[in-house]
């Protein structure tokens, strides 16, 4: 079975993998961040470098699909392939971060690729206000996130809720983050950990 972890940045993906992944005795799948060459370079000058930050996260992302779908294995992933189509790359070609000759490379390499793949068994989207976001990014202190910006956070967050509106690549749950704490608190783990038994119960 493959399982993901989708939400904007700061929502606590990588988190709820690991707690998810050791609950079930999942294999986890996380998101490539320490090893990402470009991260750097693009907060410090998106422009410059937005083409080669996505297409990084595609390759990095399409490779993941396969290798799950090839293990058999029950595996949960930070992020989904279509996340960095349906949204980042959009919300940098919209804001004038990414050329239109770049934008539609990619939007064509995004739709050669997805032809190839299937979608999680389960989407586990996390939805998040803005200042918890903010707070969440403050919080872990990552320097290259220093940058960050409310109104790119507040684009990236419209086109999340946009993408789930339309999203039909298989099963959904949303989960309402803002009141939660699934790392201090058991019963906030335990409530999520109920809606997605009752989810994969309805997969079999």
């Amino acid at each position: 079975m493959h399982f993901a972890v989708a939400g904007n940045i700061g929502a606590g993906k990588t988190t709820l993998t690991k707690l998810l992944a050791k609950h079930y005795a999942w294999e986890p799948q996380l998101e490539d961040v320490v090893d990402n060459p470009y991260l750097d370079d693009f907060y410090n000058q998106m422009e410059r470098w937005s083409f080669n930050l996505q297409v990084y996260f595609l390759n990095s992302r399409f490779r993941q699909v396969l290798q799950i779908r090839e293990s058999g294995k029950d595996i949960i992933q930070d992020r989904t392939i279509y996340e960095d189509a349906h949204i980042f790359a959009p919300n940098l070609h919209a804001m004038g971060l990414m050329t239109n000759r770049d934008f539609e490379n990619y939007r064509s390499l995004f739709d050669l690729m997805e032809e190839l793949v299937q979608g999680p068994d389960l989407l586990i989207y996390l939805r998040s206000s803005i200042p918890n976001l903010v707070k969440q990014i403050h919080k872990r202190g990552r320097d290259y996130e220093n940058s960050i910006s409310i109104d790119y956070l507040s684009r990236l967050n419209e086109r999340y809720e946009a993408w789930i509106h339309g999203y039909e690549k298989g099963k959904l749950l949303i989960v309402d983050v803002d009141d939660l704490d699934f790392v201090s608190k058991p019963e906030d783990l335990g409530n999520i950990i109920n809606k997605i038994d009752a989810e994969i119960n309805g997969l079999f």
